[in-house]
């Protein structure tokens, strides 16, 4: 089972249909087959181990990922925003590698002996190899199985020094099959991506909106402006997108009006309850999607649909209207345990640790091998529960538990209750050492445009919604919150910018 599979059927299926790119300098399936196929044989020339993948997303990023699978070896996307340092220590674990970067790391990779070319020179190179069309012949031949994974993406390293997370060709393809329907877009659907080529999101979008036959358009340098302006320009049907750029452009001072748009999936970072209703509010025609999941997951395991947003909001009950903060129903493929700390399995509205079980789970980490379970289970280290009609809620990462006189208290409960003061527009909650009660709460607020915010006030506010023991001790404002490129919060650098503001005369 390869990744190359899936072009393959796409190239054969509907090989004219425009399906990367945008309008006016987008590729055919069939094009792209003939990048991947030239691709593919330019990495055996060279005695390639890996591709690696340094630049922002683009037409140049599915031609890669197809070229490596049909060489039979990994593409390894690399954080463009990471330091030289950072970069080099990610760099000499593939020194047999071919690289496709940005001109401005070229010198870098030069000076470790790697074969580097711009995404252009790559895209011209491998365009011009010989092809005779179709998948049939030595110019177009797939690697053998071989034990090598298809993708290896380096975690964000939000809370420690990044992990190569191993994705293999039957996880991917597993994903794909599980999920997507052949063939299931209309042709004139095109589908905008908004995240780097390192987050899983990325891939996943590259493999299934061509498998399900609709156009892929990336939008490299996202403001909230600029995403609403391409969306009409292209007649973009169905985006991506992660909660702090939804919050961004609910909240942009233009035109907001998106009448091709069909679906708007998010994901990649828990949503802010506040968010979803007002982008709901603004968009009554769209259907909204959830989509939960990991880089260990190969993307998706849960969905919360547009129906079941609608009803949500809609409901009286609330159960059900809780739903709209929930990451919806595991997808049909993936088992879904909720277990304890002795790892007895939990019941229904019990909080535990998310373990998860299926053929697009690798739970494998290069250098350390599989950290899956005698049950074949991987544990997410995030924490939830499942209601009683089977909906998954996210709590937060087991590492973010902040322990207070002996109470277990998640953080994005806090959050929540914060966002959705009218005034505030991001926050985030740390557990700083204390000597008195191990760890105290503290918060961050970052006020809405145009808004200020009284903290003492709002302490009040969070002391009414929260028992006493959940209110934050101190609360400061900030101007911006520590964010990676997928809106998930830094919460190491919270925490020590915390520490070192010290005390403040707000708190009261």
């Amino acid at each position: 089972m390869n990744l190359s599979m899936l072009l393959d059927m796409a190239a054969d299926g509907y090989g004219d249909r425009l399906m990367v790119g945008r309008r006016g300098d987008g590729h055919s399936a069939e094009e792209l087959r003939h990048l991947a196929i030239g691709g593919a044989a330019l990495l055996r020339e060279r005695g390639a181990e890996a591709l690696i993948y340094l630049d922002v997303n683009g037409p140049c990023f599915p031609a890669a990922l197809f070229a490596a699978a049909r060489a039979g070896v990994p593409l390894v996307p690399l954080n463009y925003r990471l330091s030289a340092e950072q970069l080099e220590v990610l760099l000499l674990k593939h020194v047999g590698a071919v690289v496709i970067a940005e001109e401005r790391f070229h010198s870098l990779l030069e000076r470790l002996g790697l074969t580097v070319f711009s995404s252009q020179e790559w895209l011209s190179t491998v365009a011009a190899a010989p092809y005779r069309g179709g998948a049939a012949g030595d110019d177009g031949s797939v690697a053998e199985e071989v034990d090598t994974p298809a993708v290896i993406i380096y975690t964000s390293g939000t809370t420690s020094a990044p992990k190569g997370v191993l994705l293999r060709h039957e996880n991917l393809v597993g994903y794909v099959l599980g999920s997507v329907e052949f063939g299931g877009a209309e042709a004139g659907d095109a589908s905008l991506v908004s995240v780097p080529p390192y987050h899983i999101a990325a891939v996943a979008n590259a493999v299934t909106n061509l498998y399900a036959g609709r156009r892929c358009i990336v939008l490299e340098q996202f403001t909230g402006e600029e995403w609403l302006e391409l969306v009409r320009r292209e007649g973009v049907t169905h985006a991506l997108v992660v909660p702090t750029m939804l919050a961004r452009i609910i909240e942009a001072d233009t035109d907001r009006s998106v009448p091709s748009l069909k679906t708007l999936a998010y994901g990649g970072a828990p949503m802010p309850v506040s968010v979803i209703e007002r982008a709901m509010a603004s968009w009554p025609e769209v259907d909204f999607v959830n989509a939960y999941g990991l880089t260990e997951t190969s993307s998706t395991i849960s969905v919360l649909g547009p129906e079941e947003h609608r009803s949500a909001v809609q409901s009286t009950v609330p159960a059900v209207r809780a739903r709209l903060g929930s990451a919806g129903l595991p997808v049909p493929s993936v088992e879904v345990e909720i277990r304890g700390a002795s790892g007895e399995v939990l019941g229904a509205g019990t909080t535990g640790h998310i373990f998860v079980r299926g053929q697009q789970v690798s739970g494998e980490y290069a250098g350390i091998g599989s950290v899956l379970d005698e049950r074949g289970f991987f544990d997410t280290r995030d924490e939830g529960y499942l209601d009683d009609a089977g909906y998954l809620f996210i709590g937060g990462r087991t590492d973010d538990t902040i322990i207070r006189g002996g109470e277990n208290i998640a953080p994005a409960e806090i959050e929540e209750r914060l966002l959705a003061h009218g005034d505030i527009a991001d926050a985030v909650v740390v557990g700083v050492p204390d000597e008195e009660w191990g760890q105290r709460l503290e918060a961050a607020v970052v006020p809405r445009a145009g808004r200020t915010v009284d903290v003492l006030a709002l302490r009040d506010y969070a002391r009414e919604h929260l028992r006493g023991s959940k209110t934050p001790d101190r609360i400061v404002v900030w101007d911006v919150l520590p964010r990676n490129d997928v809106g998930k919060l830094i919460r190491r650098e919270a925490l020590k910018r915390m520490q070192c503001e010290g005390e403040d005369v707000t708190a009261g």
